[in-house]
């Protein structure tokens, strides 16, 4: 199987890097024995979908270049809400290719539950961005 990483930090000013999660998801892909076709890395926000990295993982996800995304949490994917999070994920999923989170394993399009735990994160995602609002 083939995995495409995506990892995201909302600025690189604040001391935040993205070394962290690629460190981790790589390795996890290792042990699962997956071949990375891909590393796609933001650092901006993700209250939009109009990120660069963001929209060429949807370009190669349509052409069918990897199997399966891994991202180190679901608010590292998106944080604009429930139901933009589905449209992503069925986006993935309509092109054959699953979604992990690997710090949320209960967040894989492969498990039963999983569209319901990600409606319920993606809401959180958002209303904790809009919390932080002053």
């Amino acid at each position: 199987m083939t995995a495409a990483i995506y990892a995201r930090v909302s600025t690189k000013d604040k001391g935040q890097d993205t070394e962290n999660q690629l460190i981790q998801l790589r390795a996890y892909c290792a042990r699962q024995q997956w071949t990375i076709t891909g590393e796609y890395i933001d650092h901006v926000s993700a209250k939009s979908g109009n990120r660069d990295a963001f929209k060429k993982l949807f370009d190669d996800a349509s052409r069918r270049c990897f199997d399966v995304v891994v991202v180190w949490a679901l608010d590292r994917f998106t944080r604009e809400g429930v139901l933009e999070t589905f449209q992503y994920v069925q986006r993935l999923k309509s092109s054959g290719v699953q979604f992990e989170s690997y710090t949320e394993a209960h967040f894989r399009t492969t498990g039963p539950a999983g569209e319901l735990m990600l409606a319920i994160a993606a809401w959180r995602a958002r209303w904790m961005s809009s919390a932080a609002l002053p």
